[in-house]
């Protein structure tokens, strides 16, 4: 499935960490394509209200839970600086499918990194 809402798919997802050597690409390109299933489902599922699309973020933050053993084995991390861009990704999704008003927060509740 593509993209079909403009501003989504010509976003730059964790655009500011790929200058950063510390974060591998091909990592980076794993998290880039979670933030886009997310966006796919989105569009799929179309939430009703924000309970339905905190769901979908939820998935979408256990698939970065996941990653995160990746980046410590490349001898990287989720930190500070990933885990700010991450969230801006998620609220910019969010708002770019009606949701300006998610808290972000419970968008990614599950997070663990």
């Amino acid at each position: 499935m593509s993209i079909t809402n403009q501003q989504v798919a010509g976003h730059a997802f964790l655009r500011a960490l790929y200058p950063d050597e510390y974060f591998p690409d091909p990592l980076l390109d794993k998290g880039r394509d979670i933030l886009l299933r997310l966006c796919e489902r989105i569009e799929a599922e179309r939430p009703a209200d924000l309970a339905a699309l905190y769901v979908l973020g939820e998935a979408a933050t256990e698939e970065f839970n996941r990653l995160q053993e990746e980046f410590w084995a490349a001898g990287s991390e989720i930190e500070t600086m990933a885990r700010d861009e991450i969230a801006r990704d998620f609220q910019f999704v969010a708002s770019a499918y009606g949701f300006a008003d998610a808290d972000l927060e419970e968008l990614l509740a599950e997070r663990d990194w």
